[in-house]
């Protein structure tokens, strides 16, 4: 399952299918559908600070492949002319223990918005005329409540060049049913940005930023099957560098799911 995009948290049923070799080979089928008070991604809102309506679908082989899709509302311009209002993740991947305390996850990942071409309005002046649809690959290593990983991205966002993530994520279980965890990840762009656009046309940020970094708190709870969140998430980005939109600041996070 790809941890790092989403955190799908999901029940599974076990079936098999015969392969050509006549061994029968396990897997999980397992989804969710979450409803968010917004949708951020590294920081930054996804869908203009409103409500957004999420949900997954994966399956996961007991030989560590998997394959999934993941998708969401968004909406990157308030404006009724913009047809970009849905994100459509498909992934695939291969996970495994590397020891009984140390595993690993690295697969490919790819973000279409249908309905999105270049002639989509412009988020920003400098982003008119852009392509939304862009690919990752990824990869993660994880210590009991400890994760750090990487996605790289040739052509990020907005045909904004090479990018990549770095991030850090720990988690551990309260008292009660509850969890926290802490997260933090920096964000490097191939091109610095600048305020004419000038040397700076294919920049992602605005206003002379070619970096930042977003982080966040979450307090978890299960009960009654559902699972609720509260996020604290903030970036190092103010709002003339991202936009000149509100998206980036800080905000807090509700979201309630269910796995099915």
């Amino acid at each position: 399952m790809n941890a790092f995009k989403k955190s799908l948290v999901v029940t599974s049923m076990a079936l098999t299918f015969p392969l050509a070799s006549n061994v029968a080979q396990a897997y999980e089928v397992s989804a969710n559908v979450t409803i968010a008070s917004d949708y951020r991604f590294r920081g930054i809102s996804q869908n203009d600070t409103e409500i957004a309506l999420q949900g997954g679908f994966d399956i996961a082989f007991d030989n560590g492949l998997y394959v999934g899709t993941w998708g969401s509302q968004v909406d990157f311009n308030d404006s009724d002319e913009s047809d970009a209002g849905l994100e459509l993740d498909y992934y695939f991947g291969y996970g495994g223990n590397l020891t009984e305390e140390v595993s690993y996850d690295v697969g490919y990942l790819y973000y279409d918005y249908p309905g999105s071409d270049e002639s989509t309005p412009a988020l920003h002046p400098l982003t008119a005329g852009r392509d939304l649809d862009y690919q990752e690959l990824y990869g993660s290593l994880s210590y009991k409540g400890g994760t750090l990983g990487f996605a790289y991205s040739d052509d990020y966002f907005l045909e904004t060049g090479e990018f990549w993530y770095l991030y850090a994520d720990y988690g551990f279980e309260l008292p009660h049913g509850f969890s926290l965890g802490f997260h933090a990840g920096y964000n490097d762009f191939e091109h610095k940005s600048t305020d004419s656009g000038k040397d700076g046309e294919e920049a992602f940020l605005t206003d002379g930023e070619d970096s930042y970094t977003d982080y966040s708190i979450t307090l978890g709870k299960s009960w009654q099957g559902l699972d609720f969140a509260l996020s604290w998430i903030d970036t190092t980005l103010d709002d003339e560098e991202c936009f000149d939109t509100s998206w980036c600041d800080s905000t807090l996070l509700f979201s309630i799911s269910k796995s099915m």
